[in-house]
This record gives structure tokens, C-alpha cells and sequence, in this order.
């Protein structure tokens, strides 16, 4: 297959991605708004610095692990742009479930804890990413794509469109965009939602580009004037040291693993469980916060988020 030498898109951003840094920037001290925070904004900006990083130290690895599948493609697909556009959406559709991995098992939580760890949110925020991603497996939910006949190229390529989309969503700035807009699209009003940790907004708007995979496989929630979004980790780290930031969660496991008197099962639950997972219940998950604060103000029973009972009111 005779692919042409598509462009690096992330590299390319990156001029834009500081523009865009210094307006917004300007904009709140303009406004007093107090988006951003010194040393908040320079951990993001030293997390990003490490993601760039170590992406160039360990890419190889995914790069190695979707070549060797290219290996197995069922179809040549070739190169045209109606191709880059079906990968694009395909490809789209697996950020999404990546993504809500992600949310739902510690292993894959420990990466991407990283980017939630901020109390603010601003496009410095969007550059605060994970240096244990290239490790965590995930890369995994490529191989189908080029396993279909889209090579690894076109398969990176547009995946790193999508993430120079999502730059621009990480702003208080812009309060909603028109309503076919917000129906399809991934907005900063659903990525608020996505970042927050109100008990209604956890674990909800996976999305990458398109909201359509939230709303078809229900985690969508909508951002609610009465709810003001607040920002960070159920239980924020306090720290903006980046080395903290970045191991901070694979320490924890660490430690819990190691934890004597425990079975094997138990370890396990410990590493790959849903954060907030514990043996004893001393802990609690985001279903489980979910449902405290139903059981606290039943009156929010079945609000967008929220279940309609809480797990201790019977059945």
C-alpha cells in the first residue's frame, strides 16, 4: 500500500496550542477570572513536555505492536480520503471505549488520572498527559482497525487529530455552542461534565470528537446550570510536583497489592477493579458516591447521572 507522508499533526498544533494558551491567559487575568493558577499551569505544561517525551522514547512499542498486525490485515483498504474519514470514525469510536476504560479499571486509571489531576480547567489542562500510556495496553484497541486493512500510519494519523481536537474543548470560555452542535460534537460544556467531581457528572462524556458515542451507549450527561462543575479527583492529590502527578496512582497500587492478608483475587481487584475499589468497603467507587448522594437528597433520585435509587434502599 502506497501511503503518502502524512503530516504530524500534534507537532504541527503546537504553536497553536501556545497561542491559544497566552489568549486565554490574557483573557482571565483581563477578566480576573482566575482560570489558571502558576504552578498548576506549569505542571500541565511540564506533563506535556514528559508526554512528548516519553512517547518518543517508547512508541516504538505501539508502533511495533500495530505493524506486526498490519501483518494480519484481512483487506488492502489503500489510501483515499473517503478511507481516512471511515478510520477517523472507527477510530473515533475506539477512543471512546479507550477512554471509558480508562474510568473503569485502575490499571488503566493510573495513566490517565494525569489529566484529571488539575483543580482548573483551561487549555494548559489539555496538555497535562499521562508518561505511563505507552505501558498501560491500551494500544490493543487499534489492532482491529489495522487488522480491517487501515494502515498503522492512516491509523495514527487520525488519531492524532482527534486529540488536537480535544485541545480547544478545555475552556470555561465558551458556554454552549448551538444545539446540533452540542447533539454531535464534543463541546467544552461536555467536557466540563467529563473533568468534574460532582457525584452526578463522574465517569460520563467519554467522548473524543463525536458526543453520538455517549448518547448511543448512555453515559452522556448534560452539563446543568444548578450543578456548577467542580474540578480535580474525588480525593485531590495536593501536589504539583510532575513526578507525583505522573506515578502518584501506580505507587498506590503498589501499595495496596502488597497489603498483607490479602487473597489473590483481592490483589487483583486492587489493580485492575474500578478506582475507589477495596476489599473491606472502606473505599468507594464512583457508582457508589453515586448513589451516597441519591441516598442524601433522594429528591435527586434519577437526575442525568444519578441513579434512581440508591444500592441500599431495596429493591
Amino acid at each position: 500500500m502506497d501511503i503518502p507522508d502524512l503530516p504530524k499533526v500534534t507537532i504541527l498544533a503546537i504553536p497553536m496550542f501556545i497561542t491559544l494558551i497566552v489568549i486565554e491567559l490574557t483573557v482571565s487575568r483581563w477578566l480576573a477570572r482566575n482560570s489558571f493558577e502558576t504552578r498548576d499551569t506549569a505542571a500541565s505544561l511540564t506533563m506535556g513536555i514528559g508526554n512528548v517525551i516519553t512517547d518518543m522514547m517508547f512508541g516504538f512499542i505501539g508502533a511495533g505492536v500495530l505493524m506486526w498486525a498490519s501483518q494480519l490485515a484481512i483487506f488492502d483498504i489503500g489510501y483515499s480520503i473517503p478511507i481516512v474519514v471511515a478510520c477517523f470514525l472507527l477510530d473515533d469510536l475506539r477512543f471512546y471505549w479507550g477512554h471509558r476504560i480508562s474510568h473503569e479499571s485502575r490499571w488503566f486509571w493510573s495513566a490517565h488520572v494525569t489529566h484529571h489531576s488539575s483543580q482548573h480547567y483551561n487549555l494548559s489542562t489539555a496538555l497535562r498527559q499521562p508518561w505511563t500510556g505507552q505501558f498501560t495496553g491500551l494500544i490493543l484497541l487499534r489492532v482491529p482497525l489495522v487488522v480491517l486493512g487501515f494502515h498503522p500510519v492512516i491509523v495514527a494519523f487520525v488519531g492524532s487529530i482527534n486529540l488536537v481536537y480535544q485541545f480547544w474543548i478545555h475552556t470555561e470560555y465558551i458556554h454552549k455552542l448551538p444545539r446540533p452542535i452540542e447533539w454531535i460534537f464534543n463541546t467544552p460544556s461536555h467536557h466540563r461534565v467529563h473533568h468534574a467531581t460532582n457525584p452526578r457528572y463522574l465517569d460520563a462524556n467519554y467522548a473524543g470528537t463525536l458526543i453520538i458515542w455517549d448518547r448511543l451507549f448512555g453515559t452522556f450527561v448534560p452539563e446543568q446550570d444548578d450543578a456548577p462543575v467542580r474540578y480535580g479527583l474525588v480525593h485531590n492529590i495536593g501536589t504539583f510536583n510532575p513526578i507525583r502527578i505522573a506515578l502518584h496512582e501506580l505507587v498506590g497500587i503498589g501499595q495496596d497489592v502488597i497489603r498483607p492478608g490479602l487473597t489473590v483475587v483481592q490483589r487483583l481487584g486492587y489493580v485492575f477493579g474500578p478506582p475507589g475499589w477495596s476489599h473491606d468497603g472502606s473505599r468507594m467507587t464512583s457508582a457508589q458516591i453515586k448513589s451516597a448522594a441519591v441516598e442524601r437528597r433522594p429528591q435527586l433520585a434519577g437526575r442525568p447521572g444519578l441513579p434512581t435509587r440508591s444500592i441500599g434502599s431495596g429493591q
